[in-house]
């Protein structure tokens, strides 16, 4: 007579057998399928918002982390006034495109006015770090321009 522990061993086992042959054929049919797909995707090393915003702190440095800071600060200061001045952000949110769903499950009722307008600020990040990717370069370029900032030093 089997024993539940040889059971259940035997039962994790084969389970885990059918997960790795369901990861091979997905890897299988994914590196098949990017193989055939790769010389018509030029931009699949480009790098996502969050890459770029990582590379603009690295190569800006404090400029473009409080820069980022102050929009970010903006932003929240700007959808609490929002939210507390009594607009329907909901309203708002679903005609500037955002799907209903996303908006109803960030803004669970009954929330506190400063949790309501970090969860719409948390939806605009990506707005947010577009304009710190287009805004750093140029505000750096102006400063070296007038001389408050040195020109980067070239690499060796």
């Amino acid at each position: 007579m089997l024993s539940f522990r040889s059971l259940s061993t035997s039962v994790l086992f084969r389970q885990e057998s059918q997960i790795d042959e369901e990861q091979n054929l997905k890897e299988a049919s994914t590196t098949s399928s990017s193989t055939l797909n790769a010389p018509r995707e030029p931009e699949a090393g480009k790098p996502n918002k969050t890459q770029q915003l990582k590379k603009v702190f690295k190569e800006y440095g404090a400029v473009g982390v409080s820069f980022h800071i102050c929009i970010s600060l903006m932003s929240l200061g700007m959808f609490y006034l929002l939210i507390s001045s009594g607009i329907d952000m909901t309203a708002v949110l679903c005609k500037l495109g955002f799907s209903e769903a996303v908006v109803r499950s960030k803004m669970a009722a009954g929330t506190s006015t400063f949790v309501l307008a970090y969860a719409i600020h948390k939806l605009f990040a990506p707005v947010r770090i577009s304009i710190t990717l287009v805004s750093v370069p140029l505000i750096v370029r102006y400063f070296r321009k007038t001389g408050l900032f040195k020109p980067p030093t070239p690499a060796p």
